[in-house]
């Protein structure tokens, strides 16, 4: 990201709203932003095992972290946790964040729904580093939205605070052989889920090899919020939906 005028994010301010242990989304949504995007982060306390009831206890931190954003005056507002923002209700999430930010906000959940509109995906096949229950939901939740989920692979982390911790150190190769053993002729694109996992070095490889679109958390959540700010430019290297950037698409109620 260049300086422009003096003026960082001269036009996108991108406002995170991120599980404490995250240490991926950052990085990698400063190293996806091109001039006159810039990335404001702040956190929500996660803690203890991965359950129903650690979500719920993250959940009630988004509107403190939402009005500290809005002060920073960001343009949208992202509440970076895909399992977050399925297991929790996303809907209510996002108008949290819309109320005490002041500004549009989208929830990861969400932004991956988009994503598949968007790439006119309808069966997809699903990595995650999730422990089961998560994958479950996950499962229900993109089933739910209309999609088919033609094969789901997850590493089983996150049951404890180290284990959890974990998933923000798993490298490239990992994701390379989750997506394969993922993909099958039967799904038409591919998505890695979590947003304290490193994707985006290998999304363009798996695309060439595999065939067909695959995306990330980040990604998807990268190019919803951009979208939402004002930014519609191509950005490659990192995949199909950044490097096309399709329009937003309007997603029913029924879809979410």
């Amino acid at each position: 990201m260049d300086l422009k005028d003096g003026q960082y994010g001269s036009i996108c301010r991108v406002g995170l709203v991120v599980p404490s242990l995250n240490v991926v989304i950052e990085p990698e949504f400063h190293k996806m932003s091109p001039e006159g995007v810039s990335v404001h982060a702040t956190r929500m306390l996660l803690q203890g095992k991965m359950t129903r009831e650690s979500f719920s206890r993250m959940a009630q931190d988004a509107s403190t972290a939402a009005a500290l954003l809005g002060t920073a005056r960001v343009d949208v507002i992202a509440y970076a946790c895909t399992s977050g923002s399925f297991v929790e209700d996303g809907a209510r999430i996002a108008e949290t964040l819309e109320r005490e930010g002041g500004v549009p906000a989208v929830t990861t959940a969400l932004a991956v729904v988009e994503a598949l509109h968007a790439l006119g995906l309808k069966r997809i096949a699903v990595g995650t580093p999730y422990v089961d229950f998560v994958n479950e939901a996950e499962k229900q939740f993109l089933e739910s939205a209309g999609f088919e989920v033609t094969g789901l692979y997850g590493l089983g982390l996150g049951d404890t605070p180290e284990s959890r911790i974990s998933i923000g150190r798993q490298k490239w190769e990992m994701v390379l052989e989750v997506a394969r053993r993922i993909d099958s002729p039967d799904a038409d694109g591919v998505f890695i889920s979590c947003t304290n996992l490193a994707t985006i070095g290998v999304l363009e490889q798996l695309e060439q090899e595999l065939g067909k679109p695959v995306f990330s958390s980040n990604v998807a959540t990268f190019w919803s919020v951009l979208s939402r700010g004002g930014f519609s430019a191509s950005i490659p290297g990192y995949g199909s939906l950044l490097r096309d950037f399709p329009s937003l698409p309007k997603i029913s109620a029924g879809q979410e």
